[in-house]
C-alpha cells in the first residue's frame, strides 16, 4: 500500500475523533452554560405564566455566543483528550514508526482548528450580533408582557426605570382602584398622577392604564410652579421605551463590524474604546482556536510526552492557556481605556499559536 494512502487513512482516522470529540464536549459546555444562564430567567417566566415556548426561545437567542466563546477552549481540551488517548494506546508510537513527525501527527488538529476559526468568524461577524439583537428586542417584548403582572395591590412597583406604580386594590377582571403613579420619563419635570379608578389593558405595544377621574401634577421647570390638571379620562402606557437606533442606544455586541471600526462621532467618547475593543476582538478571538490548539499540539507531541506521559507539559499546557484567556481579558479592558493599546489584543491572540508553532517544527523532526 502506498505509504501517502497510509498518511491519509491516518489524518482521516485522527480527524475523525478530534470533531466528534470536538462536538460532543463543545454541546455539554454549551448545555452547562445554556442551564446556569437560563436559571434566572425560569422564575419569572414561572411565576406570571408565560409558555415554555418563550423561556425556549429567550434562551437559544443566547446558544451561538457561548458556542462563540467556548470554541477556542473545546478545540484545546480536545486536542489534549485525543491526543494523550492516542499516546496512551501506542499508537503515536506506531504512526511515527511508519515516518510520521510531529508536524504530520499535528495536521488532523490543525485542520480541525481551522474548521473551528471559520465557525468562530461566521459566529462573530454574523450570527452573534444578529442573535443578540433578537434577544434584546424579544426581551423588551417579554417584559412588557409582564409588566402588567408586576402590579400586586398595595406596593410600589417600578415597572419600568422612569415609572413607578401603587394601586390600593386589583379586581380580577384587572380593574384598579387606588391608583398612583410617578413619572419621571421627562427628567426635567416628573409627573405624579393620581386616579380614583383605572382598567390595566395589555396589548401588543406593551401594558397601558386607562385612568378615570384624576390628576396629573407637575412642577413647570420654567416657573417652578406646580401645574395641576384634572382628567376623568386619561390613558398611560406603561411599556417600556423600545431600543432605538441611535449609537448611544445600540449595545457594541449587537453592532455591525463596520460600525465598530468606524464609531460615529454622536457616540459617547467614553463608549468609542468599547466599540474599537469589540470589532477587534471579533477579529482576534476565532484565532485562538488556532493558537490554543498548537499549544496543545507542543504539550501532547514533545519528547517528554512520548517517554514518559508528559503530566507536567498537560498541567503546563493548562496553565499558559488559562493565563492566555485571563490576559486576554485583562489587555481587552486596557485597550478600552486607551485605544493605542489595541494592538495588543492581536498580540495576545496570535504570538503564542506563532511561538508554539515554532516549537512544534524543532521538537519534530520527520522520523524513518
Amino acid at each position: 500500500m502506498p505509504r501517502s494512502l497510509h498518511f491519509h487513512r491516518i489524518d482521516r482516522y485522527i480527524s475523525a475523533q478530534l470533531a466528534l470529540a470536538l462536538l460532543l464536549v463543545t454541546l455539554g459546555f454549551v448545555a452547562l452554560i445554556w442551564l446556569t444562564q437560563s436559571l434566572r430567567f425560569i422564575q419569572i417566566i414561572v411565576a406570571h405564566g408565560l409558555s415554555p415556548l418563550v423561556f425556549i426561545r429567550l434562551t437559544s437567542l443566547l446558544v451561538p455566543s457561548f458556542i462563540a466563546t467556548i470554541l477556542p477552549i473545546t478545540c484545546f481540551i480536545v486536542v489534549l483528550f485525543v491526543y494523550t488517548r492516542l499516546g496512551g494506546d501506542r499508537e503515536l508510537t506506531i504512526m511515527r514508526g511508519i515516518g510520521f513527525s510531529d508536524v504530520s501527527l499535528a495536521r488532523p488538529a490543525l485542520a480541525v482548528a481551522a474548521g473551528a476559526v471559520l465557525l468562530g468568524y461566521v459566529l462573530n461577524l454574523g450570527v452573534v450580533p444578529a442573535c443578540l439583537g433578537a434577544f434584546r428586542d424579544y426581551q423588551y417584548e417579554i417584559r412588557n408582557q409582564i409588566a402588567a403582572f408586576l402590579l400586586e395591590p398595595g406596593v410600589f412597583t417600578p415597572v419600568t426605570g422612569d415609572i413607578t406604580v401603587y394601586v390600593q386594590s386589583r379586581g380580577p377582571d384587572n380593574s384598579l382602584r387606588g391608583i398612583l403613579i410617578e413619572d419621571g420619563r421627562d427628567s426635567s419635570a416628573p409627573a405624579t398622577i393620581l386616579a380614583r379608578t383605572g382598567q390595566l389593558v395589555v396589548g401588543r405595544a406593551g401594558p397601558t392604564v386607562l385612568l378615570q377621574d384624576g390628576s396629573r401634577e407637575q412642577i413647570d421647570p420654567k416657573t417652578g410652579r406646580l401645574d395641576v390638571l384634572s382628567f376623568a379620562r386619561n390613558e398611560l402606557s406603561l411599556a417600556q421605551p423600545a431600543k432605538t437606533s441611535l449609537p448611544e442606544n445600540v449595545d457594541a455586541s449587537e453592532a455591525p463590524l463596520g460600525a465598530l471600526l468606524h464609531p460615529g462621532a454622536d457616540l459617547r467618547p467614553g463608549d468609542r474604546g468599547k466599540w474599537l475593543v469589540e470589532a477587534h476582538r471579533r477579529l482576534t478571538a476565532p484565532l485562538t482556536a488556532l493558537s490554543y490548539t498548537l499549544v496543545g499540539l507542543v504539550a501532547v507531541l514533545g519528547g517528554v510526552f512520548r517517554r514518559h506521559g508528559g503530566v507536567m507539559r498537560l498541567a503546563a499546557a493548562v496553565a499558559v492557556v488559562t493565563v492566555l484567556v485571563a490576559l486576554g481579558l485583562g489587555v481587552s479592558n486596557l485597550a478600552a481605556r486607551d485605544t493605542r493599546l489595541l494592538p495588543l489584543i492581536w498580540a495576545v491572540a496570535l504570538t503564542p499559536g506563532l511561538c508554539a508553532a515554532f516549537l512544534l517544527v524543532r521538537q519534530g523532526a520527520p522520523r524513518g
